[in-house]
């Protein structure tokens, strides 16, 4: 991620909020079904798609697997493995929509899903159906999957002239 890009902001997620979080989407989702399944897109909307599809009762899973960014770029999103179909009956998981870049590259393949995240930034958002918590465009979720426990310093000492 070039400077210009980098986020201003941090929003740490533990597993017990993203828990939480996954939770309260099925619960949101519970009323847009029957669903015929789920399809996890990978690997963020892996964990979120176990939590909901256990709410939900749904056990037939699918992975729909790309590589769009990692910790310090975001690239093209290339697609390592799709799913059949156009998607209808299906919901579609992912902990979050960013750009929208792969939200869109997913869509074009499944078109009749419902796409559904825990988590949303405003240049995504109008390509997701159901979502939990809006965050800015210039934060960066911090996953429980890629953090560790550390000290941090207070916040205020991060603000300029303090």
């Amino acid at each position: 991620m070039t400077d210009d890009n980098a986020p201003s902001r941090t929003f740490p997620v533990s597993w017990d909020q993203l828990h939480r979080d996954a939770k309260a989407l099925a619960w949101r989702l519970i009323e847009a079904g029957p669903w015929c399944g789920i399809v996890a897109i990978t690997r963020g909307g892996l964990v979120p798609a176990a939590i909901v599809a256990r709410e939900l009762e749904i056990r037939l899973i699918d992975t729909f697997c790309v590589a769009t960014y990692d910790d310090q770029e975001i690239g093209d999103v290339r697609i390592l493995k799709g799913v059949e179909g156009n998607g209808y009956g299906w919901l579609i998981i992912d902990d979050l929509v960013d750009t929208g870049q792969t939200a869109k590259v997913v869509l074009e393949q499944l078109p009749k899903a419902h796409l559904a995240t825990v988590y949303a930034k405003p240049a995504g958002r109008p390509l997701v159906k159901t979502f939990i918590t809006e965050v800015s465009q210039d934060t960066w979720i911090l996953f429980p999957w890629d953090t560790e426990l550390r000290s941090v310093p207070p916040l205020a000492r991060g603000i300029a002239g303090r």
